[in-house]
């Protein structure tokens, strides 16, 4: 494709002649990432030779994208959240047997997420100080801890690094791969407290009347950023329903990841589509209000550049002419 130019004060659109076989790595299937793969789909597809194949490999979204990508099963993989990448790049955490110094960024999908911790109001628990010295009988909903499921992986090192003994005091840990079945359990009765994400859901609005919100204490969050690169994040005012601000462990933004050998014109025009095409994302999330959205619109290419992991060259050619002179 040779280096892109200017035109009309936008980074040049792509267009690559030869005919490429792609293969991407999304969610369980209707999820966004799954979304956000599609529209990679269709808009790259339009700029590429006639002959070009796209397929979208089911997966999970979390660590078995990051290995996907790593391993070279894919091109592509989306993985949420963003931050949870670095310690691939080192080989640490669940990485520890396996580092992935190669990973790069084409860009990143804003989704603004935290990871929330919720016990009953009937418990009488509003703080850890307070879970620790009452040790209630928990039946906590939360994902699996796999070694896969970031949700779980989390939630387990937030429990227990506040103290928190679920089992070990009683108690139950309801274990599912996605937030809509913890938040069936809680919305049912079979759990009284709950671990976990996707915060924007309608259905957070409707149980969070019953729950109080756990701000998790700071030496908590300072050990995860240390261990891992983990950061906090606030949750605003009345977020939940009568429910002042706190802070807890940031879960946000939706990774676009491949390798260092990605062709740059490849990388480019992926960068190109996140960023010149997002309305054709944005316009699905329309009915729904920004800090409601499961994608944090409107979309602002210059932030889409900003990664947890290195740039991809041919990416960072996109986002540099974004703001060249």
């Amino acid at each position: 494709m040779g280096s892109p130019s200017m035109r009309t004060g936008r980074p040049a659109e792509p267009k690559i002649e030869r005919s490429l076989e792609l293969h991407l790595r999304g969610d369980w299937g209707t999820a966004n990432l799954h979304r956000v793969c599609g529209w990679i789909s269709q808009e790259l597809g339009d700029r590429c030779g006639p002959h070009t194949r796209i397929a979208t490999w089911r997966g999970r979204g979390f660590s078995d994208s990051v290995r996907a990508v790593g391993r070279g099963e894919v091109q592509v993989a989306l993985t949420t959240p963003t931050a949870f990448t670095v310690a691939a790049l080192e080989g640490a955490g669940v990485y520890t047997n396996e580092s992935y110094p190669d990973l790069r960024a084409l860009g990143v999908v804003p989704q603004r997420d935290r990871l929330v911790v919720g016990v009953h109001k009937d418990l009488g628990v509003t703080t850890f100080a307070e879970l620790r010295e009452r040790k209630p009988v928990l039946r906590l909903a939360t994902s699996v801890h796999d070694g896969v499921n970031h949700v779980g992986l989390a939630a387990h090192h937030v429990l227990t690094r506040s103290g928190v003994d679920v089992t070990g005091w009683g108690g139950e840990l309801l274990q599912d791969e996605r937030p809509y079945e913890s938040l069936d359990h809680v919305k049912e009765g079979r759990a009284n407290a709950i671990v976990h994400e996707a915060v924007m859901l309608p259905a957070w609005q409707e149980i969070g009347r019953h729950l109080n919100f756990l701000e998790v204490e700071k030496d908590v969050l300072d050990s995860l950023y240390d261990d891992f690169g983990w950061p906090a994040a606030t949750v605003e005012d009345g977020y939940f329903p009568d429910r002042t601000a706190f802070t807890t462990l940031d879960f946000s933004d939706f990774l676009v990841l491949t390798r260092a050998d990605l062709p740059d014109d490849v990388a480019y025009a992926i960068a190109w589509v996140l960023g010149e095409t997002r309305q054709i994302l944005e316009r699905q999330y329309h009915h729904l209000a920004p800090e409601r959205s499961p994608v944090t619109y409107p979309l602002d290419p210059v932030t889409m550049g900003k990664t947890s992991v290195p740039l991809h060259p041919g990416a960072a050619q996109y986002y540099n002419a974004l703001t060249a002179s």
